[in-house]
């Protein structure tokens, strides 16, 4: 089973509407336009649409038979906070934000294998399309599985997937178990007592400590950190004054943490906090730590994940199906969605092209049959009474 023609035939189209959302970005939660071109879209295939699942989601749903059997496929949707360096026609028209990590790749994918699955129907029960606001750190599968996701739209399996800069196009990664790790924000509030910059004796200075802070924080993962398990922490933020010959009263810094197991992000989360404590107090200071996770990792379930693969090498050939990887330390709020369903979070080659987060990242388009054929192919699997049983 190579690729899907009537989907191949459609890679212009699909390609065009990939690179209109690439031109008009938006931020998760504010994807009004984004959700109502895919609702749009849609019903025009004849799916049905329910709008603001999750606030900005959309969830379509196809059903063939009177199958109780359900799979369910999903796409993120949302732009990041990232002005665009590219030049091409296509570029953002939004000002300080782009799409840097193939949302829009994603979302067309999957629009693609309902456009496919509305016309043939070659499959008995129902699927349903999950398009996903706010996916990057701001909580959108979580809204959405608040807002009754599973309990309005029961699935069985559950699939999605991300582009993989460096990986070739046409080859896919379907890895059982632990795939993407634990995330976390945080913001550390430190008070001090502000002064002249002459006169450092009289002032307890903020920005000392939060030099001190940052460079202490590096030993949780160095000295407190089992070395048989991984965690970072990244302060990626430093604020403080506003004037050179004024010490200021307070400084903050931000940044992330990522970690494997949610016990090690609590580990994280306490050693932070005393650090915090013990080096702000040793300088006459202070300092309150705002610690919060935003996402769990993605584990796979090994059967939906042994579908999955088996998909991808009809599709492209065992050669061009990687079984095992490296986990990297990226994270993914489908992690939310994979604690309700038991599903598959898959890598999709994107080709050699800048990393995502880069303001000179772009989706390959020549990716997108690939990852709309999966889609439809592994619903039409799915739904055709091997579910459970490969």
């Amino acid at each position: 089973m190579p690729l899907i023609d009537e989907i191949v035939a459609r890679h212009d189209a699909l390609a065009r509407w990939r690179r209109d959302i690439h031109a008009h970005p938006e931020l998760g939660f504010e994807e009004r336009r984004t959700a109502e071109f895919v609702a749009r879209k849609l019903e025009q295939f004849g799916v049905e649409v329910h709008r603001g699942i999750g606030n900005t989601g959309v969830v379509g749903v196809l059903r063939v038979g009177n199958e109780t059997s359900s799979v369910g496929l999903r796409a993120d949707m949302d732009a990041l906070p990232i002005k665009e360096a590219n030049t091409f026609a296509h570029r953002s028209t939004y000002e300080g934000s782009m799409h840097a990590c193939g949302h829009d790749g994603h979302t067309v994918m999957l629009l693609g294998a309902a456009e496919y699955l509305a016309a043939t129907r070659n499959f008995r029960g129902q699927v349903v399309f999950i398009f996903q606001p706010a996916e990057e750190g701001i909580g959108g599968a979580r809204a959405m599985v608040d807002d009754g996701l599973f309990q309005q739209f029961p699935c069985d399996r559950l699939f999605g997937m991300h582009n993989a800069p460096g990986m070739p196009v046409g080859r896919f990664g379907a890895v059982p178990g632990t795939v993407t790790a634990a995330g976390a924000y945080f913001d550390i509030d430190i008070v001090g007592v502000g002064g002249h910059g002459a006169f450092p004796h009289t002032a307890v200075d903020p920005v000392v400590i939060a030099a001190e802070l940052a460079l202490g924080l590096q030993s949780i993962v160095a000295r407190n950190v089992r070395p048989t398990e991984t965690a970072v922490v990244s302060v990626t933020q430093i604020h403080a004054g506003d004037a050179y010959n004024v010490i200021p009263a307070t400084a903050r810094l931000s940044g992330t943490a990522r970690a494997f197991s949610m016990d090690v992000m609590e580990l994280v989360a306490d050693r932070m906090r005393e650090l915090a404590d013990g080096i702000a107090r040793a300088h006459g200071g202070s300092a309150k730590v705002d610690f919060r996770p935003t996402y769990e990792p993605v584990v796979n379930d090994p059967v939906a994940t042994r579908l999955a693969a088996e998909v991808c090498e009809q599709l492209v050939g065992s050669d061009n199906v990687r079984r095992r990887l490296h986990v990297g330390t990226g994270s993914e709020d489908f992690s939310y969605m994979l604690n309700e369903v038991p599903g598959c979070y898959l890598l999709l080659g994107n080709g050699d092209s800048p990393p995502v987060h880069n303001p000179a990242y772009d989706f390959n388009d020549a990716a997108i049959p690939y990852g709309a054929s999966f889609f439809a192919s592994v619903a039409e699997r799915a739904l055709a009474g091997k579910v459970g049983k490969v």
